[in-house]
């Protein structure tokens, strides 16, 4: 059943990546495994870059962040060789909490570029994805991706698919600097960042406290049901679809 929108009423449209544009099979069994089997090595081949630096300065923050909230993260050495092992057992134990930090997301960007690049990762999105993108791009919608993966992360998703490289369908990409997901603000922020008002930004996403945020900050919102989901249905006044192919806009 097809979710109809007039077409002044939808300006943008803001997509989460994670059981909405892509499989959570594909993140969590093909990107975190690929991360952790990683980590190390990436630490220790890369650990004069300025990028792996900066990853590793935002670690150590969090950790040091954990410690004052007594969260007992793993001990953290400032030695050079003792220090890349402290990063990779910390960078574990965010893994295997499945925290949303930056830190860590930013540093599983960089290791998911050299997957990408070397062709051990393909991105994966469900097959409607690419003919909506593209529909939507054709009635001028502005298209934009949100998630807490890093701006590096969904770029590498959608740049390296089996269809090819899908970012140029792609408007802008954002991540968590912009705010939480959960927090109505970051809503108005990228809203305000696309040029879009509010009540005219359409955010889909599998997460119901997401989209609460959203509709909070104004937004109109659809639940995403896809494959290998969690069952879920939708609460009193929120809509739900199965696909990009159940939104029509102006259609």
């Amino acid at each position: 059943m097809t979710v109809q929108f007039p077409r002044d009423a939808v300006g943008a449209i803001v997509l989460d990546i994670e059981g909405t544009t892509t499989p959570i099979a594909f993140v969590h069994d093909a990107l975190f495994p690929f991360a952790r089997r990683h980590v190390r090595e990436h630490l220790q081949e890369h650990r004069g870059g300025a990028e792996v630096r900066e990853a590793i300065r935002r670690l150590r923050e969090e950790w040091a962040d954990d410690v004052a909230r007594d969260a007992a993260p793993p001990p953290w050495s400032d030695e050079p060789d003792a220090g890349l092992l402290s990063v990779a057992a910390y960078v574990e134990w965010l893994m295997d909490r499945d925290r949303k930090s930056p830190g860590l997301k930013l540093l599983q960007g960089y290791i998911w570029e050299d997957g990408y690049r070397s062709g051990a990762l393909t991105g994966e999105v469900f097959p409607d994805v690419v003919p909506a993108l593209r529909r939507w791009r054709a009635s001028e919608i502005v298209v934009a991706i949100y998630s807490s993966g890093s701006v590096l992360a969904q770029q590498l998703l959608f740049g390296h698919t089996p269809t090819g490289d899908l970012t140029p369908l792609v408007d802008r990409f954002f991540d968590t600097e912009v705010g939480g997901k959960t927090s109505p603000d970051s809503y108005r922020r990228i809203a305000a960042a696309l040029h879009c008002q509010t009540d005219r930004l359409l955010f889909v996403s599998d997460a119901s406290k997401e989209l609460d945020a959203a509709r909070q900050a104004g937004c109109e919102v659809l639940l995403c049901a896809r494959p290998g989901n969690p069952t879920q249905s939708a609460p009193p006044g929120l809509r739900m679809i199965h696909g990009f192919d159940e939104i029509g806009v102006g259609e």
